[in-house]
């Protein structure tokens, strides 16, 4: 359940294009303020124009409840966190799909959010699911719940663990991505691959076995 504390999104926030961080200035409340869905509406065209400052008046209205939305889906307070920056960005990314005819500005925001958050809480079980049925026994002894943020050795943490993978033979980084950072089941690596099933299986292994060791001092 949310608490005070883990409801609100986080306290600052920075919107990455090409690869550059760019801090948004809040925008004034348009003409439209008193009526939510058109203020919206009206932010939403300014978005699509590429005004900055229109995405961030949107962050101050709708970050909250989107915040709130991710955090019931994931559970996690820094997987919503990262949610709804992914969303936001693909708000200014993709400010010329919203067509106001298929529905409010709000209820395509949490559609999207929604969405992503699904997509995480796939991706950790399937995370799991490698682990379990390649390298069982480097699960934690007192917790075989990869998941759980007390036992999680292999967690998001993507610079440590893609410096860890840079350190692997090639094949067993390849796999590795394709099964944590694209989603893929083992199945659908060897077919990508164009590699046998027993295969793509050992060189997870091999390499999961291989971070466990590398990633035990930095997680």
């Amino acid at each position: 359940m949310c608490t005070a504390d883990l409801c609100a999104p986080p306290p600052h926030w920075q919107i990455r294009q090409a690869g550059a961080p760019v801090r948004m200035t809040p925008a004034a409340p348009t003409e439209a303020a008193g009526d939510p869905a058109a203020e919206h509406r009206a932010l939403a065209a300014a978005l699509a124009r590429g005004d900055k400052a229109a995405l961030g008046r949107l962050y101050d209205l709708l970050a909250k409840p989107l915040y709130s939305l991710a955090l019931r889906v994931t559970n996690d307070p820094a997987e919503a966190q990262d949610v709804v920056q992914d969303v936001f960005l693909q708000l200014w990314n993709k400010a010329a799909d919203y067509e106001p005819s298929r529905g409010n500005y709000f209820s395509w925001a949490a559609t999207l959010t929604r969405n992503r958050a699904l997509d995480r809480v796939r991706m950790r079980a399937r995370r799991q699911e490698i682990v379990q049925a390649s390298a069982p026994d480097i699960l934690p002894a007192d917790n075989a719940d990869l998941d759980s943020s007390d036992s999680l050795w292999l967690r998001e943490k993507a610079t440590a663990v893609r410096s860890a993978l840079g350190a692997l033979p090639a094949e067993q980084k390849g796999a590795i991505e394709l099964a944590f950072f694209n989603g893929l089941t083992q199945q659908e690596i060897a077919q990508k691959l164009g590699e046998p099933l027993g295969t793509v299986k050992a060189r997870i292994r091999r390499g999961l076995l291989r971070l466990r060791e590398s990633l035990s001092s930095r997680l």
